[in-house]
This record gives C-alpha cells, sequence and structure tokens, in this order.
C-alpha cells in the first residue's frame, strides 16, 4: 500500500511560526528547502496579513503580462516567416540567373552554398539576440512571469541586520507600504522591501524601555511623519507570526497609545483655544495619518457645547397647555429643530476647516447629536402626551418626526460626508425613534379601531333613540285601558280593515264609490320620497317630520304609523356621512403612519404592514358591521311589505322598494369611495401592491366588494317579488272589466272608448319603470339586465299587449324582447272580426308565429276567452281539426 510521507506538511507548517531571517537560513540547508521557502504563496499570505496584497490587481498583472507574451510571440513568428520567405526568393533567383539546376532538370546538385549559409547563421544570430534581450527583461523587470515559472527562484534574500538600521533616506521609508505591488511570482521580493525598510524599525521599538529610546523618535522628528512611519510599523506588525509576537506587539501598541495621548493632549488644547485652523487641524492629521482619525472625531464629537447645553435649545414641557390648558402644539419643537439646525451649519464649517475631505465627521456627530440631544427632547414629549391623551400622543409622534424628517434635510454637507450623506442622516433621525415606533403603530390601528367602533355605535344609538322617540309618540295619545275594554271592537277592526279599504277588483263599474274616512286610512298610506335625494344619506326622520299631523288615537293606528315611519326611513339604515366620517379617520391613521415607511428596513416594513391593517379594519367596520348590517334589515323591512295594507297607491313607486334601492345608490358610492381611497391612499403612495393576489388590504377589499354584491342582489330578489306584487295588486284594484270588453258600456259608450294603453298598464309601467331607472348608474350592468330581464318574465305573466313590449324594448335586452313579440302576436286573436273564423284559426294553428312562446294549445285557450267564442267555435275547430265535415 502506497505511504505518502507527512514530513513536508509538517515541515511547510513549522515554518509560519519562524522569523524571517530563520527562513533566510532555512533556505540555504538545500535546493528543496530553498523551494518550500521561496513559495510564493508563503509571502503572499503574509502579504494579506498585512492588508496590502490585491488579488483583483495581481490578476490584471497577470492578464497583461500574458498578453503582451503573446503580442512578442505572434511578431517574432511574423518576423521570422517574412524573413524565410525573402531567402527563398533569393534563392530562387539564384537558380535563374545562371546557378546549378535543381535536381531532376538536368544538371548537378550543389552540396554546400555559401550564401545560404551565411544567411541561416544570421537568422540564428539574431534569434538568439532576441531570447538574450528577452530573458534579461524577464530578469529586470517586475512585471512579467512565465506560464507559472517563479522566475526568482534563483535568487537569494540577504539578511538585513536589525541592529543598525539604514537611515540615508528616511523620507523614502514613509512610503514604502503605497509603494508595494501586487505581482504572482514576485511576492517574495515585494515583503523583502517592506522587511527591508521597517523590520529594523520595528525590532528595535519593541526593544524599547522608555518612548524616548526608539531610534524611530530619533530619526523623524516632525509629528506628521512619526505618525505616518508609527501608522506602518502598525501594519507590518500583523505579519509577525514567529514566537514573541505578543510582546513585540503589546510594546508596539504601548509606544503608539503614547504617542496618540500626546496628539490628542495637543488638539483637544486647539479645541479649548479655539485655534482650529492651527492646532486642531494640524493634530487632526497627525491622528489621521496614524490610523484614521477616529479618537480625535471622538474627542471632536464630546467635547462639543451641545452636548452639555442642550437645555438652551428648548424645553420639552413648553408643548403642553400653549395656548390654553390640556392642550398640545408642535411650535416648541418647531424652533428647537430651528436652533438647532443653526448650530449644525456652523458645526459643518469647523469640521471642514479641521478635518481633511476624507474622514467623515458629520455622521458621528450627528449619531451624538440624535443620542444625546434630539431623543432628550422628544421622549419626555412623547411619555407625557401618551399618558395625558392617546390622541395627542398619536399627533404628537407624527408631528415631531415630520419636523424631524424635514430638520434632516436641512443639514449641511460637509467636503467628507459623501454622496449618500442624505441618505445616511435620514437613517440616524429615524432610529430616535425606534423606540416609539412599535408602541405608536399599535396604538395608532387600535385607537383607528375604537373611533370607527365608536362612529357607528354613535349612530346606532340615535337610531335607536329616534326610532323610540317616534314611536313614544305614536303611542302618546292611546288610552290602552280604554283599548283593553274595548278588546272586541278592536279585534274586528283589525280583521276587518284591508277588506274595508281596498275595492273589490272584480266590480264592473268603471267608478266605484269612495269609503268612508276611516281613522286608519291616513296611518296606512305610504308616499314615495323625493328622487332627487337619492343620492344623499337619510337622516333618521324626527318625530315631529315623521307625523307633521296629530297622533293617532288608537293602536291599531299607531302601529301602522310605526310601520309607515321604519319603511319610509328605510334609507337611514346606513348613512355616507357616516362614511365619509370613517374615510377621513383612516386617511388621517395613513397619513400618520405613512412617515415611518421613510425609514426603511424593518421599522419601513411594519410601518407599511401596518397601512395595510388600517385599511382593513376600515373595512371590516364599515362593510359587516354598518353595510352589511344596514341592508340585512332593509331586505326584513321588504319582506314585511304587503301592498294589500296600503290604501293609497297613487305614487309611480312601491315606497319601501323605491327607498332602498336609494339604498343601493347610497352603497355604490360608498364603494366608489373606497377604491378611490384605496388606489389614492394605498396603491399611489406604494403602501401596497394591487398586483399581489395574497396581499391583506387587496383581498379584503375583494371581501367588501363581494358583501356589497350580495347583499344588493339579496334585496333586488326581494324588491322583485315587492315589485311585482304591486303590479299585481294594481291589476285587482285598477283594472276594470269594460277595458278590454268594450261591448259591456253599450253603444254611447263604444264611440268615447279610447282604444290606447289602458289607465292601469300606464301605472304599472310608470312603477316599474321608476324603479328600474333608480338602479341606472348604480349597480353593475350584469346586475342590472339581470334584474330587469327577472322583471321582464314577472311581468310577462301578468300584462297585456302593446303597451307592455314597448316598455320592454326600451330595455333593450334581447332575450326579453321574444315574449313580448309573442304577447303581441297573441293579441291578434282577439281583434278578428268573427265573420273571419278561418283566419282566426290559421293564426292559432301557425306555431312559428308566436316563436315557440306559446304551443297552439295555449293559443288555442286564449281565444277560448273571446266574449263570442260560442259563436265563432265551430268554425274555428272545423277549420284546425275538421270537426263537423262528412266525408262522402
Amino acid at each position: 500500500m502506497l505511504m505518502l510521507d507527512p514530513r513536508p506538511e509538517i515541515i511547510s507548517t513549522i515554518l509560519e511560526y519562524l522569523p524571517t531571517q530563520d527562513l533566510c537560513r532555512f533556505a540555504r540547508v538545500s535546493k528543496q528547502l530553498q523551494e518550500m521557502v521561496y513559495d510564493d504563496s508563503r509571502w503572499v499570505h503574509k502579504l494579506k496579513l498585512m492588508g496590502i496584497w490585491s488579488e483583483t490587481e495581481a490578476r490584471h498583472r497577470f492578464e497583461d503580462a500574458m498578453r503582451r507574451r503573446r503580442a512578442i510571440q505572434a511578431a517574432r513568428a511574423a518576423e521570422e516567416e517574412r524573413k524565410a520567405l525573402q531567402n527563398g526568393a533569393k534563392t530562387l533567383n539564384a537558380g535563374l540567373v545562371g546557378g546549378p539546376p535543381a535536381p531532376g532538370i538536368g544538371g548537378s546538385s550543389t552540396l554546400f552554398d555559401a550564401g545560404e549559409e551565411e544567411n541561416r547563421v544570421q537568422v540564428q544570430r539574431e534569434a538568439s539576440t532576441r531570447r538574450a534581450e528577452l530573458d534579461a527583461k524577464r530578469r529586470t523587470v517586475a512585471g512579467t512571469i512565465t506560464e507559472g515559472v517563479n522566475l526568482m527562484n534563483l535568487a537569494s534574500l540577504t539578511p538585513v541586520d536589525t541592529s543598525r538600521p539604514s537611515v540615508a533616506d528616511p523620507g523614502s521609508l514613509l512610503k514604502v507600504l503605497p509603494s508595494i505591488k501586487s505581482i504572482r511570482g514576485f511576492a517574495r521580493h515585494e515583503f523583502g522591501k517592506i522587511y527591508a525598510a521597517l523590520g529594523p524599525l520595528y525590532f528595535d521599538l519593541a526593544k524599547a524601555k522608555t518612548h524616548t529610546d526608539p531610534v524611530v523618535f530619533r530619526i523623524y522628528r516632525d509629528p506628521e511623519q512619526q505618525a505616518q512611519i508609527l501608522g506602518q510599523l502598525k501594519i507590518f506588525a500583523q505579519c509577525d507570526t514567529a514566537h514573541g509576537w505578543v510582546d513585540r506587539l503589546e510594546r508596539l501598541n504601548l509606544m503608539i497609545g503614547i504617542f496618540e495621548n500626546a496628539a490628542l493632549r495637543e488638539f483637544e488644547g486647539g479645541y479649548e483655544t479655539g485655534d482650529i485652523n492651527g492646532r486642531m487641524r494640524r493634530y487632526a492629521n497627525v491622528l489621521i495619518l496614524l490610523n484614521g482619525g477616529q479618537a480625535c472625531v471622538q474627542l471632536f464629537v464630546q467635547k462639543h457645547p451641545i452636548m452639555f447645553e442642550r437645555g438652551e435649545l428648548g424645553n420639552p414641557m413648553d408643548s403642553f397647555d400653549k395656548p390654553m390648558p390640556g392642550s398640545f402644539s408642535l411650535e416648541p419643537s418647531l424652533h428647537f429643530f430651528t436652533r438647532l439646525s443653526a448650530l449644525l451649519r456652523e458645526q459643518a464649517d469647523v469640521i471642514d476647516r479641521v478635518f481633511p475631505a476624507t474622514v467623515n465627521v458629520m455622521i458621528p456627530f450627528l449619531e451624538r447629536v440624535a443620542e444625546d440631544v434630539i431623543s432628550e427632547f422628544v421622549t419626555p414629549i412623547l411619555d407625557e402626551a401618551h399618558d395625558r391623551d392617546i390622541e395627542q400622543y398619536l399627533k404628537a409622534v407624527a408631528g415631531i418626526y415630520h419636523r424631524l424628517l424635514e430638520f434632516s434635510k436641512t443639514i449641511k454637507v460637509t467636503r467628507g460626508s459623501g454622496e449618500r450623506f442624505p441618505e445616511e442622516a435620514m437613517k440616524i433621525m429615524g432610529r430616535v425613534f425606534e423606540a416609539h415606533v412599535d408602541l405608536y403603530l399599535q396604538d395608532e390601528l387600535d385607537y383607528f379601531r375604537k373611533k370607527c367602533e365608536a362612529e357607528v355605535d354613535s349612530w346606532e344609538k340615535k337610531i335607536v333613540e329616534e326610532d323610540a322617540a317616534t314611536e313614544s309618540f305614536f303611542m302618546s295619545n292611546i288610552n290602552r285601558e280604554a283599548d283593553k275594554r274595548d278588546f272586541l271592537s278592536t279585534f274586528k277592526k283589525v280583521i276587518l280593515m284591508p277588506v274595508s279599504v281596498i275595492p273589490s277588483p272584480f266590480s264592473a263599474k268603471p267608478e266605484t264609490k269612495p269609503a268612508e274616512p276611516s281613522p286608519y286610512a291616513n296611518s296606512n298610506t305610504l308616499s314615495v320620497p323625493e328622487t332627487s335625494n337619492a343620492s344623499r344619506p337619510g337622516a333618521p326622520m324626527t318625530p315631529g317630520q315623521a307625523t307633521p299631523g296629530p297622533p293617532p288615537t288608537t293602536e291599531l293606528a299607531a302601529k301602522a304609523a310605526i310601520m309607515n315611519s321604519r319603511l319610509e326611513g328605510i334609507r337611514s339604515l346606513f348613512s355616507l356621512e357616516v362614511a365619509l366620517n370613517l374615510v377621513h379617520s383612516a386617511k388621517s391613521s395613513l397619513e400618520r403612519a405613512a412617515l415611518f415607511t421613510s425609514a426603511g428596513g424593518q421599522t419601513g416594513e411594519e410601518a407599511r404592514e401596518q397601512c395595510e391593517q388600517i385599511f382593513i379594519a376600515l373595512l371590516q367596520v364599515l362593510g359587516p358591521r354598518h353595510v352589511k348590517a344596514g341592508f340585512d334589515k332593509a331586505v326584513e323591512h321588504l319582506s314585511k311589505y304587503n301592498p294589500r295594507e296600503i290604501t293609497e297607491h297613487s305614487q309611480p313607486g312601491v315606497a319601501p322598494l323605491v327607498t332602498f334601492l336609494e339604498l343601493v345608490n347610497i352603497g355604490d358610492l360608498i364603494q366608489q369611495m373606497i377604491d378611490v381611497f384605496y388606489e389614492q391612499e394605498l396603491v399611489a403612495t406604494k403602501l401596497t401592491d394591487p398586483k399581489d393576489f395574497l396581499n391583506p388590504a387587496a383581498k379584503e377589499k375583494k371581501r367588501f366588494e363581494q358583501m356589497l354584491d350580495e347583499r344588493v342582489a339579496a334585496g333586488l330578489n326581494m324588491g322583485i317579488d315587492v315589485l311585482i306584487d304591486e303590479v299585481d295588486h294594481l291589476f285587482a284594484i285598477t283594472q276594470q272589466t269594460t277595458d278590454f270588453n268594450p261591448g259591456a258600456i253599450g253603444d254611447a259608450g263604444l264611440r268615447d272608448f279610447d282604444i290606447g294603453p289602458t289607465k292601469t298598464a300606464v301605472r304599472v309601467i310608470e312603477v316599474v319603470s321608476s324603479h328600474t331607472k333608480l338602479l341606472t348608474g348604480s349597480t353593475d350592468k350584469n346586475v342590472l339586465d339581470v334584474f330587469n330581464q327577472e322583471v321582464g318574465i314577472r311581468l310577462f305573466a301578468s300584462l297585456d299587449l302593446n303597451h307592455y313590449h314597448a316598455y320592454i324594448t326600451t330595455l333593450k335586452i334581447k332575450p326579453l324582447v321574444p315574449y313580448f313579440n309573442a304577447l303581441r302576436e297573441l293579441s291578434q286573436i282577439y281583434l278578428i272580426d268573427p265573420s273571419h273564423a278561418k283566419q282566426m284559426a290559421t293564426v292559432i294553428a301557425d306555431p312559428n308565429r308566436f316563436g315557440g312562446i306559446f304551443r297552439v294549445e295555449e293559443v288555442y285557450e286564449y281565444a277560448t276567452r273571446r266574449e263570442d267564442w260560442y259563436r265563432v267555435k265551430k268554425e274555428v275547430e272545423r277549420a284546425m281539426y275538421g270537426i263537423g265535415c262528412c266525408i262522402s
């Protein structure tokens, strides 16, 4: 079994912990150990520890070297090909002029050509010269490699004497790290330059006992140079992995700390004396060269007087009880941010004078101001507002946060702020409210829900109180004891009342004697409200408005009046005004909560989700709690309507149905309000994604629309029944037997008989059309078509002739037209003279004439309703069936 020798890996691992001088000595032991020490990856690792090796730069240099090598090879090949062609041409010309003939032509062959040999030697000499130049360039130019072969393997790294550092050119040592290049195959050479320059100073500094011992402070006297070389030594120490590196690094940090403290004292002295352009600027630059200058930046931020004198900018409690007790004002916060903005503009000028453009001082300064100044002003206001009143708290959070965002836009940009300073400043200001956002968003949603519930509760309470007042008014003039004693009389009135007030539909007289006045007549009369108010929310009528006359004197009349009042007040089952109030409340809450979406991150996402929850809460209260409950009550009221209990039918509409259709108009208007609100407040502001079918706001909106469609459909279904009941009742009380039997009124009546539509037909069309017109524009066209079609089909079972046909044609519903075409054709069997019985039989027996709506048997049955049927029956049946015919 083949075993791998683990010794090379062990030796390679040990080499990682050897000092650089020992590595050089170890490389002299053998060729194999030299290759192990000179491995380029070992020195790349050391450069990476110092953070000065760039893989991107190394890759670019490698690609450039390969590109140059391929270009040189291509040029050399082209040159050799050109020369070969020239030499071939010379040989051919020599043969043509007088030289020996080519083999096979008839002459003898030449064994040696002096000219050809000279050319060959010349080509070889030029090629050797080019190769020598290329090899020399490879050895001197550090940017060229040959397919991964380390050209510097034969070179040696001369040990550096750390006891006597060379100081011939101290200035060059200050730039040794920036001059290092990332070149594959030459990492050892680049590290050697660093070690030769900084190694002696590093080890000398590690041996120093006091801050006066290191030679670096004797070579460099200028603070800027001392900071620069100490900064490089700090970087160089990162590659020290040999034994004792902890002690050396500790000693180096101690010396750097002593130097940094001294520079900070000078910077602080300049800060206290106001020497901005002198000591502050100089020692800020020294500290930046040393380690980036974070120490002086923190000192500059901490020493600013604004951190200790924030009370002069404003008192948080001034926002309360001014100008009147219990009130809240945002004016003090406006003054606070105005003063703070002026101070920050002054501070931005100081920062530009002290610090270079490479250091961003404004961001840490703003962070400290936001934490120690702004938060200390904002938090007491919000805590106090929350304890006093939740509405004040919500307005305070939104108002102050808006002021804060406006304040962040007024901050002056410094030279070192960077291009993203406005976004960073906005985030810093947003962090001031991070501790308050969660509580605020939850309180905002809870407050909105409670306010909506209170709005609906208040409206419902008002309705109940007015209904109770109306009932009390109607019942106020009743002597209950007298009614109890006269129970039998009251019972008879209740039983007989519908019969006595409704005229008989079978009376043959054109005019009926009106019933004598009844104390219930006025109470049982319903009037249709003005349609001009259909789009306005109907407020509950006051008792005085509902009953302009004196109150009824009997319990039956009072109950009839109460029912009348409830039917007329069906519009008040939900209110457009309440819907508007809820939408305005939602808009206010959304505008406040949407401010925090600009904070971005998790806070912005939570604010966006809470905005959706506010919209969902609006639909949940407005939909099931208010609109749905109102429609359910309206359908219940419609189901209780009985046209036979109403004595007056002079109006062109059914009162409860008309008011229900007005309710549909209000519901449609509310739905349009919700659509506009959703598009403007959520979609346009990108608070929700309407294309996301899983979005909770979009799902709740669809649920609201579905609920509204279902309630409207349920009401319209009940409305069709009510409308047809009214039509049937109109037939019963207004259709006269003489309308279709003129002969019953005698010859005198025939001269004045009107052959146009009957009064009943006109009344029925008025009733039906008045209701269908109310739906136009307030409901979906499909719903309207279904409603009209159902009304038309139900009307077909009750109505007659041309007037109804003309009305159905105006509806423009094609499925209804064949029914009323057939009905119009059916009227022809009543217009045919008795002497033309055969033509009558032809009309009855023609199945295509009625479009399949009426069968022949049905048409025959209608024909039997003619007054003179028995006079024409024999002739008609003979023509149709051959009855009475004899076959001889």
